[in-house]
């Protein structure tokens, strides 16, 4: 396949798309707090620009699969980028919040689907033993657009203002486009599956639900113990268990969880998983124990944490080419054990640290996640079958918004509590000091917690061998 087309075009088309698709995850983080000024609103209000955005990617997923099978490769690549600059177009026009938000809505939408329509066609374009290098290159795009987008929104907000944001964006969406309609080529075959509606209802009540239920828990003062989040969290986990037997029982799911049949499939992704709740857990957790008890400014902070942020998507290629070579195992056995250190390193954070020692185990953390994640995603997806790539990346990507909305929430709701109930064992005053101390305490019981997940990765990862799809055609 790969001799008939040219698949070196199809990779800078798919690699230019992405890259300002995923940036716009992060690229409006930092501006939220002026947000809250232009626009009147308050911080739970301006939260929505980022929770909302996880949260329609999420309900997005799951139908990934069914678009795929239903158009063309350069119709869907064509389309969301389309629906994803339309989307960055009246972000950047917006004259009032609600008009900002359902720009940055329509942003979510493209790049929900984006990249489950790359993934499905790297696996149908590339040979298995060459995926991992792939894989990597593509990586390099998932993680370096992210890591790059708080300190570049950072400068843009400063220099010329958020509507900038938007518009930046805008020449490099259209070239995208453009480049696409020229080069890009169709990747496997339309079937158009049938359509089932209820799958499609039971699925966005359960995955929007989730993701929106653990979303409201890390944000409120409640946490968990709220009845409102109870509620919504016990129908989306029904709506969920509905729609996974209901799957099981059609001739073409919407999306087909037997691939969980497939062991290689079960334990990538169960540790990728693991490894996402940790990631999107510790770019929360982290900015706000440097800001508090460490004492540092929101800038700084940033600082300190982009030389592991970057470096986590410069290895990506290189991870992947060691991936090929060598396979998973000597990737994520010892990328599991490194990131089992580090939690315990966490566990006993304190304001006394050395900043240095600090940077060098966050850069560790992120060496770790990139020897685990690239592998142990790309060694699932290698085991299935064809007719199932488009329902394994699907799964996959399903599964990473829920899991960082997941490890948000359990994080900073156990941090607070420990926190909480450090507090309330002080009888004294509570100065800055006694402040910094309940905050130390929270970060140690959350990172006990992780310690806890890291240990279970580490366990699973014994258990990994190198998958070859079965029926992958080497013409």
């Amino acid at each position: 396949m790969e001799s008939k087309i040219n698949t070196k075009a199809i990779l800078i088309t798919f690699m230019i798309g992405a890259f300002f698709a995923v940036l716009n995850e992060t690229l409006l983080n930092i501006a939220l707090t002026e947000l809250m000024t232009v626009f009147d609103v308050d911080a739970p209000t301006v939260q929505w620009l980022a929770t909302g955005f996880m949260l329609v990617m999420g309900v997005l997923m799951p139908i990934s699969a069914l678009l795929i099978q239903s158009f063309t490769t350069r119709q869907m690549f064509i389309g969301v980028m389309t629906v994803f600059l339309i989307g960055t177009i009246i972000a950047a026009s917006a004259v009032n919040f609600p008009m900002l938000l359902t720009g940055r809505m329509i942003q979510a939408v493209g790049t929900g689907l984006l990249i489950p329509v790359i993934m499905t066609a790297l696996l149908l374009l590339y040979r298995p033993e060459v995926r991992g290098k792939i894989m990597g290159t593509f990586g390099l795009v998932i993680m370096f657009a992210p890591a790059l987008g708080p300190t570049l929104s950072g400068v843009i907000v400063d220099t010329l203002g958020w509507r900038w944001l938007f518009i930046s964006v805008i020449p490099f969406a259209v070239f995208s486009i453009l480049f696409a309609h020229k080069y890009l080529q169709n990747v496997g075959e339309v079937t158009r599956p049938k359509t089932d509606v209820l799958s499609i209802v039971l699925s966005t009540i359960g995955i929007g639900g989730i993701v929106y239920g653990f979303s409201s828990a890390g944000e409120s003062s409640e946490g968990f113990l709220s009845v409102t989040i109870i509620s919504i969290l016990c129908i989306s986990f029904i709506s969920l268990l509905l729609f996974v037997l209901r799957q099981l029982k059609l001739d073409e799911p919407l999306l087909d969880v037997r691939v969980f049949k497939y062991k290689s499939y079960a334990r990538g992704v169960s540790i990728f998983v693991i490894v996402i709740m940790a990631m999107f857990a510790s770019e929360i957790v982290m900015p706000m124990y440097l800001q508090g008890p460490l004492g540092y400014s929101a800038k700084v902070a940033g600082l300190l944490l982009l030389p592991g942020a970057l470096l986590n998507g410069l290895m990506s290629p290189t991870m992947g080419t060691l991936f090929d070579k060598y396979g998973p195992r000597k990737l994520i056995i010892p990328g599991t054990v490194v990131l089992v250190g580090v939690m315990i390193f966490f566990s006993y954070i304190n304001p006394s640290i050395s900043i240095w020692s600090f940077v060098i185990v966050y850069i560790l953390l992120m060496l770790s996640i990139s020897a685990i994640m690239m592998p142990a995603q790309t060694n699932a997806l290698n085991e299935l079958p064809k007719n199932l790539y488009a329902h394994g990346t699907a799964i996959a990507n399903t599964l990473q918004p829920v899991a960082g909305a997941l490890g948000v929430s359990i994080f900073v709701s156990i941090m607070t509590q420990g926190r909480t109930s450090y507090l309330e064992g002080h009888s004294g005053s509570i100065t800055e000091e006694i402040m910094n101390e309940a905050m130390t305490h929270g970060v140690h019981h959350a990172y006990w917690f992780a310690l806890g997940l890291s240990i279970i990765a580490f366990i699973i990862a014994l258990f990994i061998r190198k998958a070859i799809a079965p029926d992958f055609d080497q013409n």
